[in-house]
């Protein structure tokens, strides 16, 4: 049955996403995560088929128009491939454009997009501290006038795109307490009194390039302000609901990449003089599986179909995030006990999948964050 959502040009987009993440990622996933690196020119190959494009105006190098679906089609695709680590790299830059589009100057529009849309150039969004995630309220990096420009001084860290990246979106204080005394950087690499060191040894996104940026006394021109001083990061939330929605895509499309791989060896794998898939234990595992799946991509298809529509779902975009990762924890220890010892074994997307499924419940707002969010827009 054709779905209401779907177009030829989206199956055609889908497709595309499908072919280069077959083509490009999925063959080398487990050699560059053990690697934990990848190469470049895969951020400039993602760049020219539009991964980066979406929301971003033809002139700055974007598509010049934003889908939902399609980028929920994009994150299906990519995390089908379970490698996490090089799908955080890559989409690392689609968090930190859209402040740019809405708040930068026309000369920084059209120097810095195109270099990060095409792929040329890395871009990150600097927000966590060390002394506190999800609460963005609380931040205490400050940014201080200083002749024509400002003086960042703190600490970023769990920085996606850290290491490598060229530009940084970038929250500093410069007023009191609260989101209203937060302002918006565009720092770059090179910029004075600006250092970043890797975080290593993680439990996931091996291939990620993930950093702690340390600000001392940085120096930003006055041009770099993103928008009015202290009235910048509440212009800013949509931002937020699309990484959210990219999140809970990838945590689809990792599901059904362990559903598919537990069917597959079940319908291989003799026990018992049986196929693995012929035990009732089995079967029922894999109903559930799919149940939830379904479930899931039902509900971000409505999501993204209201986005569309011009209309943010807030709460259900919060409680999308937090049944998004619960559903991929959920597949991905059910596949690994159907795969058995062959799921504990590195090289296979399962294995991947489960190690990376916790950073899913814990980026772009936790679980916790998630269900506080949820509730209070539903206005309780």
């Amino acid at each position: 049955m054709q779905s209401p959502f779907d177009t030829p040009e989206r199956r055609a987009w889908r497709e595309t996403v499908r072919r280069f993440a077959r083509e490009e990622i999925e063959p080398f996933a487990d050699d560059w995560d053990e690697a934990g690196d990848f190469p470049w020119s895969l951020h400039e190959k993602a760049g020219e088929i539009g991964l980066f494009g979406f929301g971003i105006p033809a002139d700055y190098g974007g598509l010049g128009f934003d889908d939902a679906l399609m980028r929920l089609d994009s994150g299906i695709a990519l995390a089908w491939t379970g490698a996490g680590g090089v799908n955080a790299s890559l989409g690392s830059r689609n968090i930190m454009t859209a402040p740019i589009v809405e708040l930068a100057s026309e000369a920084i529009k059209k120097r810095v997009l195109p270099e990060i849309v095409s792929g040329r150039a890395g871009g990150a969004l600097a927000m966590t501290e060390p002394s506190g995630g999800s609460d963005l309220s609380r931040m205490k990096t400050t940014a201080k006038r200083d002749g024509n420009g400002w003086r960042l001084k703190g600490e970023k860290t769990f920085i996606t795109g850290g290491m490598k990246a060229g530009y940084y979106v970038v929250g500093a204080r410069t007023g009191g307490e609260g989101f209203g005394g937060i302002s918006l950087f565009l720092v770059e690499a090179g910029a004075e009194g600006f250092a970043r060191t890797p975080i290593e040894r993680k439990m996931g996104w091996w291939a990620s390039d993930t950093a702690t940026l340390h600000f001392d006394d940085c120096f930003v021109p006055a041009e770099n302000q993103l928008g009015e001083e202290g009235a910048c990061l509440l212009s800013i939330m949509n931002n937020f609901n699309y990484e959210r929605l990219a999140l809970a895509a990838g945590c689809l499309g990792m599901a059904q990449r362990c559903l598919a791989e537990a069917v597959g060896w079940a319908q291989a794998r003799q026990t018992f003089g049986r196929r693995l898939i012929e035990h009732q234990a089995v079967r029922h595992k894999i109903a559930e599986m799919s149940a939830k799946i379904d479930a899931l991509e039902s509900y971000l298809l409505h999501i993204a179909w209201a986005i569309n529509e011009a209309e943010m779902p807030v709460a259900q975009l919060s409680k999308a995030k937090f049944a998004a990762s619960k559903t991929a924890e959920f597949c991905a220890s059910e596949a690994m006990q159907i795969l058995g010892g062959a799921g504990y074994l590195r090289g296979q997307p399962v294995e991947r999948i489960y190690r990376e499924v916790k950073v899913m419940a814990i980026g772009g707002g936790s679980e916790e964050i998630m269900k506080d969010l949820a509730v209070k827009q539903m206005g309780l």
